[in-house]
């Protein structure tokens, strides 16, 4: 028993931290045994995607029911939604100069790699049309973010506008939306084993090769991805929100590397959100409402990683870099970026439509691709950190102009 309290004693971050440690060390010692602990990695996933579909549709509906008034509701959506189209067009940019400065694509061995199609891409037309669903239920199996999001806040206005005899739907909202917020607690426990395990196998599958194999691009994105956290975001919260930083880092150090080890903003939603709450002191309203909003539309990671690999295969292409397709990136990074899945390597899926629209052909995209997939698990981790940090920057600067953080929970030490 005492074990198990010194345990529980010892901060979470610092747990998870340990765990990552770990697993490297397996990793490298040790790498024939990775495989053997990859189950835990899988049930730790398979754990908080289980309670994303969930938490999206309960969470914001539960969120609007306690703003309560629809001119702040719409307050609080203009603002998130144009903190995260700033973020996402700054991010495509840095992406395209540290590849401009870097240039990871002159003389990539593109011709060593075996093609990879990735099919029709998915139409403006069909994206929209897709965000109302035809079947409620087929959409929460699916996990469609778009759709979920836009039943949510369906329901939450409902509830609002049906006034008196919404009141008791409302509390039910509020019941379930904490009592799936203490399921994440209890679910975030088992993080430092889910990360050693995802870490160990995930390093040990392909970790040196990444680096040997596609070292300028790797770098690349670590560069950038550093970039976005440390400059744009730290800009953001001091400038925007007028706080200081290093509690904001300090408390979000969880939810950093369970991006990191699942590659996925919608599995990081749980931890992004308990975050927010016990670390980062945003009120419910606010963090249930624009986290997991953020999690389909806020993925500065895969803005910056578009605009990066774009410019890669201009470059590995000899493509000319004029100002036109300069601008032309930016402007079809950003709008791929906002419409990509929250799953891993979906942005290497969107990565057709930026290439076809300055003129590079199917063909050559499935070359880029195909170079670039064998190494993208490591790559994708680290680009989905900057997505998870964009993330919770902006649901603390939002949360900082409505009034609605508490700075005593923010300045202090996260407990365990």
């Amino acid at each position: 028993m005492r074990m198990i309290r010194g345990w529980f004693a010892i901060a979470l971050w610092k747990r998870v931290l340990g765990g990552l440690a770990l697993g490297l060390v397996l990793a490298f010692v040790w790498p024939s045994a990775a495989p053997s602990v990859a189950f835990i990695g899988d049930l730790f996933v398979r754990a908080i995607r289980m309670l994303v579909a969930p938490i999206v549709l309960v969470t914001i509906a539960a969120g609007i029911t306690s703003l309560a008034d629809p001119r702040r509701l719409g307050s609080l959506g203009g603002r998130t939604i144009g903190l995260f189209a700033l973020t996402t067009a700054i991010a495509v940019s840095v992406g395209m100069a540290v590849a401009t400065l870097v240039q990871p694509g002159v003389g990539a061995p593109l011709g060593t790699a075996a093609p990879h199609a990735l099919g029709e891409p998915v139409t403006a037309y069909q994206q929209l049309v897709g965000i109302i669903p035809l079947n409620i239920f087929e959409a929460l199996a699916k996990g469609d973010m778009l759709a979920l999001i836009f039943v949510a806040i369906l329901t939450g206005v409902g509830t609002v506008v049906a006034g008196e005899a919404g009141k008791p739907f409302a509390a039910l909202l509020q019941s379930a939306s904490a009592v799936l917020l203490k399921i994440v607690g209890i679910v975030m426990e088992a993080t430092p084993f889910g990360v050693f395990a995802l870490i160990a196998n995930a390093v040990a599958a392909n970790g040196a090769a990444v680096f040997v194999n596609v070292g300028w691009l790797a770098l690349a994105v670590v560069i950038g991805s550093l970039i976005q956290i440390v400059v744009v975001h730290n800009l953001i919260l001091r400038l925007l929100a007028r706080l200081p930083v290093l509690p904001f880092f300090r408390g979000i150090i969880d939810a950093l590397v369970v991006a990191f080890s699942t590659a996925s903003s919608s599995a990081t939603l749980p931890v992004a959100m308990r975050v927010a709450e016990n670390n980062l002191g945003i009120s419910r309203p606010i963090f249930s409402t624009v986290l997991p909003l953020g999690a389909s539309i806020g993925k500065d990671g895969t803005a910056m990683y578009v605009g990066l690999l774009s410019m890669f295969a201009l470059q590995a292409f000899g493509t000319p870099l004029s100002p036109a397709v300069y601008g032309l990136v930016l402007l079809t990074g950003a709008l791929a970026a906002f419409g990509t899945a929250p799953v891993p390597s979906a942005s290497l899926f969107m990565l057709a439509a930026v290439l076809s629209a300055v003129g590079v052909a199917p063909e050559q995209t499935a070359l880029v691709v195909g170079f670039v997939l064998p190494f993208d698990r490591l790559l994708d981790m680290t680009r989905t950190v900057p997505s998870a940090s964009a993330n919770l920057t902006v649901a603390t600067t939002v949360a900082r102009w409505e009034g609605e953080l508490d700075e005593a929970i923010y300045r202090s030490r996260p407990e365990a």
